[in-house]
């Protein structure tokens, strides 16, 4: 099984971070890789929040009765260029889920002090259940890292599922690596990423474009 990781889609709403834009695709990449995820049966993930989920992303998964997953930072929910209460209400109401991927983009590897790791890892999901309505059990790892001390807190906090980065993916794990789309993706290189869901390097296709990684 292959999961990808999907950021911003269409015309930011906002302006990105530093290196941001290297994870933003085009309308048409991404109905490209839609394509290729309904014929293949793999799976999507939406990390970060941003409003092209709801504006973009969750028609075109409607038409396609296709599923997938939305991990938003629960800091930047409202904010400009991000999903809103109602938008995660819509997620849920489409039959999707709604997990975390934190407060705001802190690698939790590397957290250090009891109050960072409250918000990160607890009090992001509990505010996006009550947002959102509906129990929040996933989790998307900031930048994939983690440590034992998380993986642990997760476990006790209940979470059902956790992504992070590399290797290959089995059906029904805890723990799933994904598959990060880039912004000069291809079909190709989608269809071959499917393929070849063991693949744990930087890979490019015969024409140097459609770059992806695993995430």
């Amino acid at each position: 099984m292959v999961t990808f990781a999907v950021h911003g889609i269409g015309r930011p709403r906002r302006a990105l971070d530093p290196g941001e834009d290297e994870r933003w695709l085009t309308v048409e990449q991404f109905d490209s890789l839609l394509d290729v995820v309904a014929g293949a049966g793999a799976h999507l993930t939406f990390d970060d929040g941003n409003v092209s989920d709801v504006e973009i992303a969750l028609p075109r998964l409607v038409d396609r009765g296709l599923h997938a997953e939305f991990f938003p930072l629960a800091g930047r929910v409202g904010e400009r260029g991000y999903v809103g209460r109602e938008d995660l209400r819509r997620l849920v109401r489409a039959g999707m889920h709604v997990g975390s991927h934190g407060w705001d983009r802190h690698g939790w590897r590397h957290l250090d002090r009891t109050f960072t790791v409250r918000r990160e890892l607890d009090a992001a999901p509990r505010l996006l259940e009550e947002l959102s309505g509906a129990p929040v059990q996933r989790y998307s790892l900031p930048s994939g890292s983690y440590d034992r001390r998380v993986l642990t807190h997760l476990r006790e906090a209940g979470a059902t599922r956790v992504y992070s980065t590399g290797g290959r993916s089995r059906p029904g794990a805890w723990l799933r690596p994904r598959v990060e789309v880039r912004s000069d993706l291809d079909a190709g290189w989608v269809e071959n990423a499917v393929r070849r869901a063991g693949l744990r390097r930087w890979h490019r296709t015969s024409g140097g474009a459609g770059l992806l990684r695993f995430r």
